[in-house]
């Protein structure tokens, strides 16, 4: 029962994955008025780390039309439905639970600074915050970041790997992926024995991460399909994008939809 439990939680997270899509980049960030288009020259290269493009695709197509059907709809609901502060509510909430995989990281990377902020926030906001609902850490100069351990085997200088777009859990790459499995090990919230009673509780907090994060990326992901010219290469170049600008610890260079938390499972907003 414990395994199927935890299956159930990785399974639940990416069933409602597919149309954010996409796995790990940083800070919260305004929704851009103009969101990137890749070109028409880009579209056609042959993308060498791509080995899998027409499985990928297949799956690609699968989660649009899922997503269509089913996460989009709930996603806008959810936005219509609950106030700014109340989401940011919710933002808050899961991303201070996320906090012990981003020290973890920080740690792991060798970021002692980073960690300490994180440690920091952890306190500040469980506390003062109301058990995360506040973000008041970021109001007295400890912003929020965001690690994983796909960043980390980046920083340890392995390579991303080919390229994979999973059915359910979207884009994303031998490396992320192997980051993605690892931090659900670093997470101490994967060993507490809910029981029968509390087992939706880890499978409700990966699927209402999810749809919070669709719902901040409804736009953004609407206008990059509207004006791409190949919305799968597209994703494909954003996520790498993403992920770069993710692993450098710095702002992306450009406005990028979030393609965070590795394998797809994404962390961090766009507000």
């Amino acid at each position: 029962m414990y395994a199927f439990r935890k299956w159930m939680t990785v399974a639940a997270a990416g069933a409602f994955a597919f149309g954010i899509g996409y796995a790990h980049a940083a800070e919260n960030k305004s929704a851009p008025d103009a969101p990137p288009v890749v070109t028409t020259d880009q579209v056609q290269q042959v993308d060498d780390n791509d080995p899998f493009e027409g499985s990928n695709r297949f799956f690609f197509n699968v989660n649009q039309a899922l997503d269509k059907a089913l996460l989009r709809p709930v996603a806008i609901a959810y936005h219509d439905v609950l106030p700014d502060f109340a989401r940011d509510g919710v933002r808050n909430f899961l991303n201070n639970l996320n906090s012990p995989v981003i020290f973890a990281n920080d740690l792991l990377q060798g970021e002692g600074d980073r960690a300490g902020t994180t440690m920091v926030r952890f306190g500040i906001n469980t506390t003062i915050g109301v058990a995360g609902l506040f973000d008041v850490a970021s109001d007295l100069g400890y912003p929020y970041h965001d690690e994983d351990f796909g960043q980390t085997l980046a920083v340890w200088g392995v390579n991303d790997g080919p390229y994979f777009y999973f059915l359910v859990l979207g884009p994303s790459s031998a490396r992320d992926f192997t980051g993605f499995v690892v931090d659900r090990g670093l997470d101490p919230l994967t060993y507490v024995g809910w029981g029968d009673d509390y087992e939706w509780v880890p499978i409700t907090r990966a699927v209402v991460n999810v749809i919070d994060l669709r719902s901040r990326n409804i736009e953004t992901l609407d206008e990059i399909e509207r004006t791409s010219v190949d919305y799968y290469a597209s994703i494909r170049s954003l996520y790498r994008q993403s992920r770069a600008d993710a692993i450098r610890n710095g702002k992306p260079s450009t406005d990028l939809p979030d393609f965070d938390n590795g394998g797809g499972v994404t962390t961090s907003p766009i507000n």
